[in-house]
């Protein structure tokens, strides 16, 4: 059995998951979806000073106090920065670590070099600590391809990000060696796969490209739980 820790993106929590981590549990594995600081449940806990690499170092203290080896670590979207950030911090826990539709910016690069945003994008709503799009915005575009059930549902419980949570210095990450897995959602816009491709060809990573939108860990949770699960014979 497999230690498993999934960690959420832009918007989101540790709720992503849900589906996924019930499968993954049900295969006999240990399966954690923290939700980071300032993010959905702990939104209240929103301030100033909450970055990408301080929710790594929340991803590095969950390994020390719940004793984990040997991890399976995923991040989807921009937690693909959070997970890369951890791995650095954390190098001997790490078994594997699977970027799901996830940003992973190269050295120089930004998570706006990164971001497809179409002619006019609506603007963001802003808050003193935290910024993202309106519930319109986020039914129209990142939620677009959910079933209308499932769509609500992640609506209720999607907040805005912590502003400054979107970046990290990984030069000293890209500058080792990883065991890794790229999996590629076809029907996702961000990040594009020519972003996704380079993360493959640094990190010398296997690919998986799955028919779904950007959030397969909900729409397509059998198929993400069943790659999740190859990983572990790599």
């Amino acid at each position: 059995m497999a230690n498993y820790v999934l960690i959420h993106g832009s918007f989101q929590g540790g709720w992503i998951w849900q589906p996924t981590v019930e499968r993954l549990r049900q295969a006999g594995h240990t399966v954690y979806a923290p939700t980071m600081d300032g993010c959905a449940e702990r939104q209240r806990g929103l301030r100033v000073g909450i970055t990408a690499t301080t929710m790594a170092k929340e991803v590095v203290d969950l390994f020390f106090y719940e004793d984990l080896e040997d991890v399976i670590l995923v991040g989807t979207s921009s937690g693909g920065i959070i997970i890369s950030k951890a791995a650095e911090l954390a190098r001997e826990k790490i078994r594997h670590l699977v970027y799901i539709d996830a940003l992973a910016p190269q050295p120089g690069e930004t998570v706006a070099d990164i971001v497809i945003r179409g002619p006019n994008p609506e603007p963001y709503e802003e808050t003193e600590f935290a910024s993202g799009p309106s519930r319109e915005g986020m039914s129209a575009r990142l939620f677009a391809g959910l079933e209308p059930k499932l769509k609500k549902w992640a609506l209720d419980r999607a907040t805005l990000h912590p502003k400054g949570a979107s970046a990290a210095n990984l030069d000293k990450f890209w500058a080792q060696n990883w065991l890794a897995t790229v999996i590629y959602c076809t029907g996702s816009l961000n990040p594009s796969e020519a972003h996704q491709r380079r993360t493959k060809e640094k990190l010398h990573a296997y690919w998986h490209a799955i028919d779904a939108g950007h959030y397969p860990m909900l729409s397509h949770s059998d198929k993400t739980a069943r790659l999740l699960m190859e990983e572990i014979s790599r």
